[in-house]
């Protein structure tokens, strides 16, 4: 692929490069990618997932290539995938979106065992999504929980 389509696909058209919290700017992306993908029956809501996370792999890669930087805050495709892992299962409603985004922020940010580990221990574009998603696995728990039992 070209390095113009990486760039853009790895900062989420655009929005990584934002001066302040570029992940989160990411994750917005990630809002409108969700209301997309929200449509689809849970099967294919889940492989599209899956296929997602894993071009956000080979872009993540990549773009670390490109930028020659390991995992630079300016790679956002990552949040989308792992915002997109959160949403799994959860309607599609703005008080749900708002606390899913809520909570992915929250476990992508705070790194809660064993999300910095994800992190760490694997290599290029799997160590830039694997956290993602892991704090995406956390956070649709609880949001499901929640949604469950209390919202």
């Amino acid at each position: 692929m070209n390095e113009r389509f990486i760039r853009i696909t790895a900062t989420g058209l655009g929005s990584g490069l934002s001066p302040l919290a570029p992940g989160t700017a990411g994750t917005l992306v990630g809002v409108l990618v969700y209301m997309v993908f929200s449509r689809f029956p849970w099967p294919l809501y889940l492989l599209s997932v899956a296929a997602f996370s894993l071009f956000a792999v080979y872009v993540s890669r990549e773009a670390e290539r490109i930028y020659n930087e390991k995992d630079p805050p300016r790679i956002v495709i990552d949040e989308i995938a792992g915002f997109l892992v959160t949403m799994f299962l959860v309607e599609p409603t703005l008080w749900h979106v708002f606390c899913g985004f809520i909570l992915f922020r929250a476990f992508d940010i705070i790194k809660p065992f064993p999300i910095r580990l994800c992190e760490q221990k694997f290599p290029g574009g799997y160590g830039v999504v694997a956290d993602d998603i892991v704090a995406g696995v956390y956070a649709n728990i609880i949001l499901l929980l929640l949604v469950g039992f209390v919202i």
